[in-house]
């Protein structure tokens, strides 16, 4: 397992030709689906260098503690901005409305992008328990 506190900021690399798009700057999460579904790019290399730029999570070959390595002359413009909302840091509630903390940290598996644990500041959630994300809070299945 991977924090996604241990991904900011890494550099994103094509495979082949070690060309660097950009660094990651945050993990777009489909919470229902209990996955990541996009990262977020920003910095001087690629497409990057226009601002911020979206890399769907299939064209990811690895992610490591030194680097997220693509698919060569992987395109990381999605045509739509994804839905985006920050996970570090959301209140998160239970689909019966009680208070669960905040969120500290989420864990996931870097071969595949699911979400195994997220860690809140009153005890960890496993991630088949995500049910929602938004502005408000992460939503989670009570207990």
């Amino acid at each position: 397992m991977m924090l996604f506190s241990g991904t900011k900021g890494l550099p994103v690399v094509t495979a082949d030709e070690a060309a660097e798009l950009g660094t990651v700057e945050a993990l777009a999460v489909e919470a229902p689906l209990g996955l990541i579904g996009h990262l977020r790019l920003s910095g001087s290399g690629g497409p990057a260098r226009r601002g911020r730029a979206w890399l769907p999570w299939s064209l990811v070959r690895a992610v490591g503690p030194d680097a997220v390595i693509v698919r060569s002359a992987a395109e990381p413009v999605v045509a739509r901005e994804p839905d985006h909302h920050e996970i570090l840091g959301r209140r998160v509630l239970t689909d019966r409305g009680d208070e669960h903390g905040t969120v500290k940290d989420v864990a996931f598996d870097p071969a595949t992008g699911r979400i195994g644990t997220v860690h809140t500041t009153q005890g960890n959630v496993s991630g088949h328990r995500l049910l929602g994300l938004g502005d408000y809070a992460l939503v989670v299945r009570a207990e």
